[in-house]
């Protein structure tokens, strides 16, 4: 679960990197959707038929359904991740083969590096093997954090912009880390659980200020109703109704019995 929860991680991180790096969002027909498809339906049928079905060996090739459907999902972030690789490795749009902000190819190497190596260090070294105890809480916690990282790398690419290596985010993985240094002064589970609460309170806080900077740059009215300028201040005398106009036909009519009854025939 961990291992194919951060492949899916991964090769969303790579798409956008790619286009980071040339400036347009490409996709093939066996791309990064179809692994998380794959990795999707896996979790489905561990979900519906339960954990044990990944136990049942397979007669013919001696190996059971666990390790076919890691090499498969193995095979799959090989070959997506090789393609990306490849493409960012021809240079960037930008000047002297950069990417999109002028900075380094290599540079959204950082960001993501600083989510996925604290979380393998941090689920090797857990003393009271705190992912095996809550793994949904602990791959929520990181998943949060990838998802931070990738949104400033799709703004980043969307703005032209460079991508600072360091974010807020990322604190809530030092507070595991430095909690293991300490030799876990507090228990794993309750830092934890501040890990997640925190990188979710972050990335809320992210997702709006990106969603309102862009309805003031585009005069757009987030979850408001545009009123009338006097909808609130009625006039003080309602207007008089208008008085129903007379057609050609009745004002010729009228003008007739007048001139008969004053003149006669």
């Amino acid at each position: 679960m961990f291992f194919q929860c951060f492949c899916a991680m991964t090769l969303f991180y790579c798409a956008h990197w790619q286009a980071y790096v040339t400036g347009t969002l490409k996709m093939g027909r066996i791309d990064v959707t179809e692994a998380q498809y794959a990795i999707i339906a896996i979790h489905l049928i561990s979900a519906i038929l339960g954990p044990d079905v990944w136990t049942t060996q397979i007669p013919t090739i001696s190996l059971s359904l666990n390790l076919v459907s890691n090499y498969g999902v193995v095979l799959m972030t090989v070959t997506v991740v090789f393609t990306y690789v490849k493409v960012i490795m021809k240079g960037g749009v930008g000047k002297n083969g950069s990417t999109v902000a002028g900075t380094s190819i290599l540079s959204p190497v950082i960001p993501f590096s600083l989510v996925v190596v604290p979380a393998f260090i941090i689920f090797q070294k857990s003393e009271s093997h705190v992912y095996e105890n809550h793994p949904a809480l602990y791959i929520l916690a990181f998943g949060m954090v990838a998802a931070k990282v990738t949104n400033r790398l799709v703004v980043a690419h969307m703005t032209k912009s460079e991508m600072e290596l360091y974010d807020w985010s990322l604190l809530g993985p030092a507070m595991l880390f430095l909690n293991q240094y300490f030799n876990n002064a507090i228990p794993e589970y309750y830092v934890l659980w501040l890990c997640t609460i925190w990188v979710c309170a972050d990335l809320m806080r992210y997702c709006g200020q990106i969603c309102l900077e862009i309805c003031d740059h585009l005069h757009i009215r987030l979850f408001r109703i545009p009123y009338p300028p006097h909808a609130h201040h009625p006039h003080p005398h309602p207007p008089p109704s208008p008085k129903p106009e007379r057609n050609d036909r009745n004002r010729g009519y009228n003008c007739y019995e007048i001139y008969v009854g004053r003149y006669g025939t």
